[in-house]
């Protein structure tokens, strides 16, 4: 009997030799993201949509002209990539690099593995996230529904922060709230301002079918639901037949452990971009390598994250809970 692999041996993984081999240098990354954005060969222009184009002989970064609008453009135009003056082989290793890693990878790690500043890494790694941003389609159920809280303990703040966040428990941390298809195991998750009925059932109702049964603990926000059963969590239960929300609860623990073990911080900034990171890659992880950063480049169409932009002051402090980023 053959022995199984660790882990989800089934999957095609690719390793960071594997990626060398396939990606040696900044063409055939590019030659890659074309294929992966254009992927029946013809190319259209991305500001009109035009797919009557010339290629430019010794034009770069814009090898190609609209014979109609007459613009140039490139594979990173139109996508969080363009203006950035990365190679395309350094995006594609940062991608690999978040994909695989299940807890994350820190700006730090980024900047040593590609050689590039810490400043950069970091911003590198923000506009990456805004591939993982893409929301799922509405679920069919049954579906579990948990909220919980981020951010670090008030003992461990500073004496002059410490005093901002007087009280217990969720003082001073940012609520998210989550819900996990159990049938098709995905998991969409945001922060939100607060977890009132309100906005905790309309949560629900914005991603779950009408019909689906829904799974959560006993907080009286979620009574009122249709199709609903609760475990009550306040008297130490956590399973009654089909009713828990352990699944959801379970992709709270890596969140956690990510945030722990590689962030250590995560500002209620940016905190959203995080918990959409962690959701995305948990939604791709039973795909191959190769697959999972095939979705994630797809994710980086249509979008933008200039850097004055994603550093503007929105009035929020680190450690407040009222965040919607």
């Amino acid at each position: 009997m053959t022995k199984k692999a660790p882990g989800k041996f089934e999957r095609k993984g690719l390793t960071i030799i594997d990626l060398f081999r396939m990606f040696p240098d900044d063409e055939a990354a590019e030659k890659w993201f074309e294929d992966q954005r254009w992927p029946d060969g013809h190319k259209c222009c991305t500001d009109c949509g035009s797919m009557n184009y010339a290629v430019v002989a010794n034009r770069r970064p814009m090898p190609y002209r609209c014979r109609d609008c007459r613009s140039y453009f490139s594979v990173k135009k139109g996508t969080v990539m363009q203006s950035s003056k990365i190679g395309l082989q350094k995006w594609l290793f940062a991608m690999y690099m978040m994909s695989t890693s299940l807890k994350g990878a820190a700006s730090m790690k980024v900047y040593r593995e590609l050689g590039i500043t810490q400043k950069t890494a970091w911003f590198l790694t923000q506009r990456i996230r805004e591939g993982f941003m893409k929301g799922t389609k509405s679920m069919v159920g049954p579906v579990e529904v948990d909220e919980t809280y981020v951010g670090g303990k008030r003992g461990n703040m500073h004496a002059s922060r410490r005093k901002k966040f007087e009280g217990r428990g969720t003082v001073g941390k940012t609520a998210v709230v989550g819900v996990k298809d159990r049938d098709s195991n995905t998991v969409t998750a945001k922060v939100v301002r607060n977890t009132d009925a309100e906005t905790l059932q309309g949560f629900v109702v914005d991603n779950a079918e009408p019909d689906a049964m829904v799974y959560t603990d006993d907080a009286k926000a979620y009574k009122g639901l249709p199709n609903h059963e609760t475990v009550s969590h306040s008297v130490g239960e956590y399973v009654r037949e089909q009713a828990h929300t352990n699944g959801i609860e379970s992709f709270w623990a890596t969140m956690k452990r990510g945030y722990k073990g590689i962030y250590h911080k995560m500002s209620p900034k940016h905190l959203d971009r995080y918990v959409k990171e962690f959701a995305g890659r948990h939604n791709v992880r039973d795909a191959d390598t190769l697959e999972q950063i095939a979705v994630l480049s797809g994710g980086l169409v249509g979008a933008r994250l200039r850097y004055k932009d994603l550093i503007a002051d929105n009035g929020l402090e680190s450690g407040a809970r009222a965040i919607t980023v």
